[in-house]
């Protein structure tokens, strides 16, 4: 595969279950937690286009819109899609959903761009 079969339509699918490292809690205490929706649901679209890309480039997010539908405790497996719905040049386009075992928890959409490594690497090094 090569970064011109990445189109519109390609969907990945992960599944993931829910650890203390991995939640956030929201008010009403430590029984009300959520999994790190972003984190997983950009996981998921990173997944979606490594297979796509050369090895010296990666993807990263610049716009992340979602939403927490309901929260998911510790133990639980949630299934995260990811779906590209648009490439333009290097920007990227997904639409993003999660569930647990009950219900949906998650939507939303995010905006990639396909970016060098060693250009991201040394932008996180400066000072």
């Amino acid at each position: 595969m090569s970064q011109d079969d990445l189109r519109p339509g390609l969907r990945a699918t992960q599944r993931a279950v829910v650890t203390d490292a991995m939640v956030t809690t929201h008010a009403g205490g430590p029984r009300l937690t959520t999994p790190s929706m972003i984190m997983l649901l950009e996981e998921t679209a990173q997944e979606l286009t490594r297979p796509y890309l050369p090895e010296d480039q990666t993807t990263v997010g610049f716009e992340i819109l979602v939403r927490h539908l309901a929260p998911t405790p510790p133990g639980e497996t949630v299934t995260l899609t990811a779906e590209l719905l648009e490439v333009n040049g290097r920007k990227l386009f997904f639409t993003v959903s999660a569930y647990d075992e009950r219900r949906k928890i998650g939507e939303g959409t995010l905006r990639r761009t396909i970016v060098k490594l060693a250009d991201l690497e040394g932008r996180a090094s400066r000072p």
